[in-house]
């Protein structure tokens, strides 16, 4: 029988990661994506409880004060977190649930849930990351060397993971990720 279970998935920006988890989505049925909290404005074309559940500033402190995230953080003057609640009832009910953050959220949530499994996402390296962000033809020279700068305090701490998939060869980097889900799920429990 399986268990439900904790993935945190982590990486530096363009080294997969959304690719990898849309892949295990397809590979192993009992995946379930959480979806953050914010109390940003939608965007267009996002819809709540697609993209995001969008919350009032008053909302999200609401789950602050309960211990209602099991992380949280501010960009760009907005709150970003992981809802507990939704989390801790999909592991009940035996899903393979999936979180990709950032490193500072992994580490939040592995207080808070011990038995995350934390897995990061690497690229094979950093001239290599540096090529596919430009590939994308979404930011600036700036942008770009400001994620380059963050992978690289990301990647300070990829041995603090418990497993950490090189995303070198897109087929090779899913199926060990698939394996690793499913031998997890898989897993006695004493």
């Amino acid at each position: 029988m399986r268990h439900g279970n904790l993935f945190v998935i982590s990486g530096p920006s363009g080294a997969g990661k959304g690719t990898l988890v849309a892949r295990l989505m397809h590979d192993v049925p009992d995946t379930w994506v959480s979806r953050s909290v914010t109390t940003r404005l939608p965007r267009a074309g996002e819809v709540d409880g697609v993209q995001y559940r969008f919350l009032s500033d008053s909302e999200f402190q609401d789950l602050v004060e309960s211990d209602g995230l099991l992380e949280w953080a501010t960009y760009g003057g907005n709150r970003y977190g992981t809802p507990r609640a939704t989390v801790e009832e999909h592991i009940a009910n035996g899903d393979q649930v999936i979180l990709e953050i950032d490193v500072q959220g992994a580490f939040q949530v592995r207080e808070k849930l011990p038995s995350a499994h934390l897995i990061f996402i690497e690229p094979p390296s950093l001239a290599v990351l540096e090529a596919r962000l430009r590939g994308r033809g979404t930011e600036t020279d700036e942008q770009i060397a400001a994620r380059m700068e963050a992978a690289k305090v990301e990647l300070s701490r990829k041995m603090e993971y418990d497993i950490r998939l090189v995303n070198d060869d897109l087929e090779e980097a899913a199926c060990a990720l698939a394996a690793y889900v499913n031998e997890q799920a898989e897993k006695i429990r004493g």
